[in-house]
């Protein structure tokens, strides 16, 4: 389950997704080193609300998002 905050929008270290590019469409960042989530924010608004998702479940989404991306 996710849960929405702002408590870490303000912080440092925010980083955008490798998949984004440079040409200011949709933009995920994400918040490396918080302790049992990873926090997720949309780009164009860094003020906005974020997301945070269990560690487990992001990995679980990279892994198969990974696998999917392999896949003939």
């Amino acid at each position: 389950m996710t849960e929405p905050t702002s408590d870490v929008s303000a912080a440092v270290g925010w980083r955008k997704s490798s998949y984004s590019g440079n040409e200011g469409g949709s933009c995920l960042e994400v918040l490396d080193g918080h302790p049992t989530a990873v926090p997720v924010r949309d780009s164009k608004v860094p003020s906005g609300p974020t997301l945070l998702v269990p560690a487990a479940s992001w990995t679980s989404f990279v892994s198969a998002l990974k696998a999917d991306l392999l896949s003939p």
